[in-house]
């Protein structure tokens, strides 16, 4: 019987690992048999995620203070999973953040920040693995964490340097894939739609929200945990090798409309 999605052995950065999606998609590839490095800024929280992964899955794991606007960390960062594992072959850029504020108030300071963590954070992220790990491998899968918000507008969250920051996640997607393909690494990104998430649920339970799910999103609801699960899976995956520079969107249909 072949297993097509087994990632035994294999080790799988995830940055923004600390809290919510990155750590349910650390559990997922982790059930799959991946080594996971968690990184993110709050090193308590992610030393928590790496013993519970350990402790569960019966997996390696490695916890990794790094601040992905700062490009020394990040190379430092990498660095220190070769030289515990030898091997980087899955990366999923899922830090980000999320400025939300009508256009014309939006600050100098907002905007950069926005395109600094989103954007050019993801790209630092990407450059140093693929540099020291995938390239000379000749192996990698890169899933860059955008947005359906990365696809299109929205009157709902004003929300412009997000948008800014996730297109260009999208498109940065398509042309690593088409520089890093040469190399066998493929290069996608995820554009979830709104997930209940601790920090979103109250707002989605909201008489608005639900309003707004019954007539923008053809599903009729918001994203559950472990509904981007299979996705990441699939693209970490061998399964996956012929699939490269794709934005996949996982919104209930929201982008369809």
């Amino acid at each position: 019987m072949k297993s097509y999605f087994d990632l035994k052995g294999q080790v799988a950065i995830i940055t923004g690992c600390s809290t919510g999606l990155g750590v349910q998609m650390a559990k997922a590839l982790a059930n799959q048999g991946a080594n996971i490095v968690a990184v993110a800024r709050r090193q308590e929280l992610i030393e928590a995620v790496a013993k519970e992964l350990k402790d569960t899955f019966g997996v390696e794991t490695m916890a990794v203070r790094c601040d992905i606007t700062d490009t020394n960390a990040v190379n430092a960062m990498v660095k220190s999973v070769m030289e515990k594992f030898g091997r980087i072959d899955i990366l999923i850029n899922n830090a980000g953040t999320g400025a939300v504020a009508p256009a014309e108030d939006i600050t100098d300071d907002q905007f950069y920040n926005e395109i600094n963590i989103d954007l050019y954070g993801t790209f630092r992220v990407a450059r140093a693995v693929a540099k020291q790990a995938m390239i000379p491998a000749k192996y990698g899968r890169i899933i860059n964490i955008a947005s359906m918000y990365g696809l299109v507008g929205n009157k709902v969250a004003p929300s412009s340097p997000y948008h800014a920051a996730k297109g260009g996640v999208v498109n940065l997607t398509r042309a690593l894939a088409s520089e890093w393909g040469k190399y066998n690494i493929t290069v996608n990104a995820i554009c979830p739609g709104y997930f209940y998430s601790p920090l979103t649920k109250e707002t989605l339970d909201s008489d608005f929200f639900q309003q707004n799910a019954q007539t923008m999103i053809p599903l009729s609801r918001y994203g559950q945990e472990g509904e981007l699960d299979t996705a990441a899976i699939f693209l970490s995956s061998k399964a996956s090798s012929y699939v490269t520079g794709v934005a996949l969107p996982v919104d209930g249909g929201y982008t369809a409309m």
